[in-house]
């Protein structure tokens, strides 16, 4: 009956005219604090956590409008009644808590489909735990909360302590995914390092925090960290029977990043599959195909089966291409003149520079070997053998050499009929 009177009475104190006043103070705090957001947020328009996409829907807005309006709350107190900013405290704090949790969640897992559900799973918890604060109804559930318990092994446990372990629990895992977060940014942003070390640190980074973080967590929540002893006998179990491979992957990841035998932009062939390295994650690489198809090897098959890389000691690799002429060209002529047209196409390196070799006497004509070095394979090599190609054809027409067809004699015996023409028979 208090809760229901003194809802009541905060109502008829928002119906006086003292709270026009109050109103017009929290749009002055929502004012200040959208321009203070608007004008601190980097003109570049990347999304982060105080900014977000458009300056208002970071987490600086809503922590400067709610501190303003707890200054506000003080200044009023004494003088003109404050219902409105007993409603207007729990929603700033509670659209603040939200935006932390929906910000730190975005830059932990970008792109995990089960953020979505979290956000609003949070959601609903904050909101609902701001209804009970404004109504006056959160310490009555909570008392009731406290009553509900139960023993677990021989240790008296409240439904209550429960609930507010596991918040604690999800709040030091953010405080936590936050850090890793920002860290990994910070790290894969250090452009004087190599982009897989830097890649290895912020994996490590991360998985250390969440550790910690994981913890902390469990402290927080009332497990007590001797349990881990037990829990960590029956992990070690577990992954001796069932995650031997899972941890395989994982232990391949880390040697690949330090020991540095294949790195990000790498072009390698794995299992007849070719393309270029464009992420080394804990578990798994993905290699890019030129096609645009891309492969996700296990760390451990990089590891333990024989990889192809293109530029691990040397970026500089040699690729050929054929063209055969006619018999009776002049090749000591020609040969020079094919070298200045593959020097011509732009990625064709001078050191070491194009050769052309007369690799086989064919039954049509001579067959020449084009040979030319290029240093940039992740940018493919269809793109650069055609342009290499064009530009031996063009000088091959320039010199009036003729390229042979298949041309077959037929001789006729003594005696013999010639062949007749073969004719096409009307209808």
């Amino acid at each position: 009956m208090n809760d229901v009177d003194s809802l009541s009475g905060l109502f008829s104190e928002l119906a006086r005219p003292a709270a026009l006043l109050e109103l017009a103070l929290l749009a002055v705090c929502l004012g200040v604090a959208w321009a203070v957001a608007a004008v601190l947020r980097p003109k570049t328009g990347e999304a982060g956590l105080w900014f977000g996409q458009r300056g208002f829907d970071g987490v600086l807005f809503p922590l400067l409008a709610l501190a303003l309006a707890l200054l506000a709350k003080l200044a009023l107190r004494g003088r003109l009644p404050v219902a409105l900013f007993q409603l207007a405290v729990p929603v700033l704090a509670s659209l603040a808590l939200i935006r932390v949790s929906v910000r730190v969640l975005h830059a932990a897992f970008p792109a995990s489909p089960l953020v979505r559900a979290l956000e609003r799973s949070l959601s609903w918890t904050v909101w609902l735990g701001a209804v009970l604060w404004i109504t006056g109804l959160l310490p009555v559930v909570l008392s009731e909360m406290e009553a509900v318990s139960w023993k677990i092994g021989g240790a008296p446990v409240s439904l209550r302590s429960l609930v507010e372990g596991g918040l604690s629990a999800v709040a030091v895992m953010l405080v936590m995914l936050w850090l890793s977060a920002t860290l990994e940014a910070r790290l894969l942003r250090a452009s004087s390092v190599n982009l897989s070390v830097r890649k290895m640190a912020a994996n490590t980074t991360r998985a250390i925090l969440l550790l910690v973080g994981l913890l902390v967590a469990m402290s927080a929540a009332g497990i007590p960290i001797g349990a881990l002893g037990v829990l960590g006998g029956a992990v070690g179990v577990g992954i001796g029977l069932g995650l031997q491979k899972l941890a395989a992957n994982y232990v391949s990841g880390f040697v690949i990043l330090a020991e540095r035998s294949l790195r990000i932009g790498d072009v390698v062939k794995v299992d007849n599959f070719e393309g270029c390295i464009t992420d080394i994650s804990t578990r798994y690489t993905v290699i890019r195909a030129a096609n645009g198809r891309e492969s996700i090897v296990p760390n451990e098959m990089m590891i333990t089966q024989r990889v192809e890389n293109c530029s691990f000691a040397d970026p500089h690799v040699a690729l050929t291409s054929t063209v055969q002429v006619a018999y009776g060209t002049d090749l000591a002529d020609l040969m020079p003149q094919l070298v200045a047209a593959m020097l011509a196409v732009p990625r064709v390196l001078a050191d070491p520079g194009p050769a052309v070799q007369l690799s086989s006497f064919a039954a049509d004509g001579l067959e020449l070997t084009l040979v030319f070095w290029i240093a940039d394979i992740a940018n493919g090599q269809g793109n650069v053998r055609s342009a290499v190609n064009l530009a031996v054809l063009q000088a091959i027409n320039q010199a009036g050499v003729e390229i042979p067809f298949p041309q077959r004699v037929l001789r006729a015996l003594p005696g013999s009929q010639p062949p007749q023409a073969l004719t096409a028979r009307p209808g």
